[in-house]
């Protein structure tokens, strides 16, 4: 008798956490809707939320810090128990978020650290040193460089100096790149070699292409020879291939360089494919939806939330429990297998 009342007392508990989920509201926070790989984050955890009976909102604040503040302000006032923040710039969320706090809204910030605030709870993301490392070691390994091949000439590419993830692909990519520079196997014409000069703000395509032509522009006339590019994302490297086609790069006599990428977005895909780009760090949003979902269930059911690093990410007041998800790459050889048989993409879309 005593096991069966707590069978039925485990089956209430179950229903009754169903019937919470079902009156719960968790929103979330995109930054804008001009690079795919957010519509893609934003739509898969959505889904996955509603999926599990979570009422959600979701909003896209163009890359405007004043609009997502009054998005975080209306889900607050809507009645969101759960904000999941992709930050526009993860500095200047304090205030909205010391308000969050004092209503209990628990907070994740989602793939972009959100900074100088003890008022954000857990961060998901991917090893974002990994990726700069995977970028670092795939041109180690095309250049030879272990082998003791070279001089090459690279020039440097940054992300957008107020997204934390930014600085940790370059430090990552630089753990690998930085000794060939030391030695002289690597040699950076341009002489830019510093975070700030070659960060490029909001990860903009345009500016991308706008200093790329300059680059080409003051330190590779007279077929002075171009060997690789160091870019940490897909957006910033359209931008160098937009230059590169330009200034008559994708010749027999002037072939494209080496040029790393992150996401995987689908033009990028295609530029893989067609030679114009060499390789992408891929982050499956898929995986990494599922884990804040799991996140937002253990903070709801009140069971420990799940977290692999307690040490790396310092948001400049705490360290913020987090969980990594782990990246790969893919380039010409396998990208089929790791974006087509995944069921990422269809064939088509990178047709």
């Amino acid at each position: 008798m005593k096991r069966f009342v707590l069978v039925v007392l485990a089956l209430m508990m179950v229903v009754s956490y169903s019937f919470a989920q079902k009156n719960v509201l968790v929103g979330v926070a995109m930054p804008t809707q001009s690079l795919q790989r957010w519509n893609q984050d934003g739509a898969n955890l959505k889904a996955k939320l509603e999926a599990k009976g979570y009422k959600v909102v979701l909003q896209y604040a163009n890359n405007d810090v004043n609009t997502q503040l009054q998005q975080l302000e209306n889900m607050i006032t809507q009645g969101a128990k759960v904000l999941v923040i992709a930050s526009i710039d993860g500095s200047v969320l304090s205030d909205v978020l010391k308000e969050a706090k004092s209503l209990n809204v628990q907070v994740i910030a989602y793939d972009r650290l959100i900074m100088n605030t003890p008022n954000v709870d857990y961060y998901a993301t991917f090893d974002n040193f990994k990726v700069g490392q995977i970028q670092g070691s795939y041109i180690e390994s095309t250049l030879g460089l272990k082998q003791g091949k070279g001089p090459y000439n690279i020039e440097l590419f940054a992300g957008s100096p107020d997204d934390n993830n930014a600085l940790f692909f370059f430090n990552g990519a630089m753990s690998v790149l930085q000794p060939y520079i030391d030695s002289g196997k690597l040699v950076v014409p341009s002489g830019q070699k510093n975070f700030t000069t070659i960060a490029i703000q909001s990860w903009d395509s345009g500016k991308a292409q706008a200093r790329m032509d300059n680059l080409i522009t003051a330190n590779y006339a007279q077929n002075k020879k171009l060997d690789v590019v160091l870019s940490p994302n897909d957006s910033i490297a359209i931008g160098i291939i937009a230059s590169l086609k330009n200034n008559g790069y994708g010749t027999a006599s002037k072939p494209y360089p080496i040029l790393t990428g992150q996401d995987c977005d689908k033009p990028n895909v295609k530029a893989i494919i067609s030679g114009q780009q060499s390789m992408s760090v891929f982050k499956d949003t898929r995986d990494l939806a599922a884990q804040v979902v799991d996140m937002v269930d253990a903070i709801m059911s009140g069971r420990t939330v799940p977290v692999n690093d307690t040490k790396t990410y310092n948001n400049g007041v705490k360290v913020v429990p987090s969980y990594l998800c782990t990246p790969v790459f893919a380039d010409k050889s396998n990208y089929k297998k790791i974006l087509i048989d995944s069921g990422y993409y269809k064939e088509s879309d990178i047709q």
